[in-house]
């Protein structure tokens, strides 16, 4: 396995990454590291874990609408930020959408973790 380091939002970190698949760790690098970005430059999240959290989510409501995972969850937005497949922001969407954001966030003041 090789070892690739990455810059992800100005921050170093070193990844495992198959041999030949330099090209794909580095394409979804800049993929995290463009959906945090624009989260964090709307200014709306500060915290570096809510962020890369909510990226998370926004990508694999992505990469659900282009049939690429299997059982994709309802839609997920971040606060007033909307990625190509989400129309609604968050406030006035789907109770659901509320509901998850609340208990992550009631998750994250717990211990400002996610692992």
């Amino acid at each position: 396995m090789k070892q690739l380091e990455v810059q992800i939002m100005g921050q170093s970190y070193l990844l495992g990454c198959p041999e030949g698949g330099e090209q794909r760790m580095l394409e979804a690098v800049e993929k995290v590291d463009g959906a945090m970005c624009k989260i964090r430059d709307a200014g709306k999240v500060k915290a570096r874990d809510r962020i890369a959290v909510l990226a998370a989510l926004n990508l694999a409501f992505d990469a659900s609408t282009r049939g690429q995972l299997a059982h994709a969850p309802a839609p997920l937005a971040s606060a007033d930020l909307t990625s190509p497949g989400i129309k609604a922001p968050l406030e006035g969407s789907d109770p659901r959408l509320a509901n998850l954001l609340e208990r992550l966030d009631r998750a994250l003041r717990q211990d400002g973790r996610l692992i």
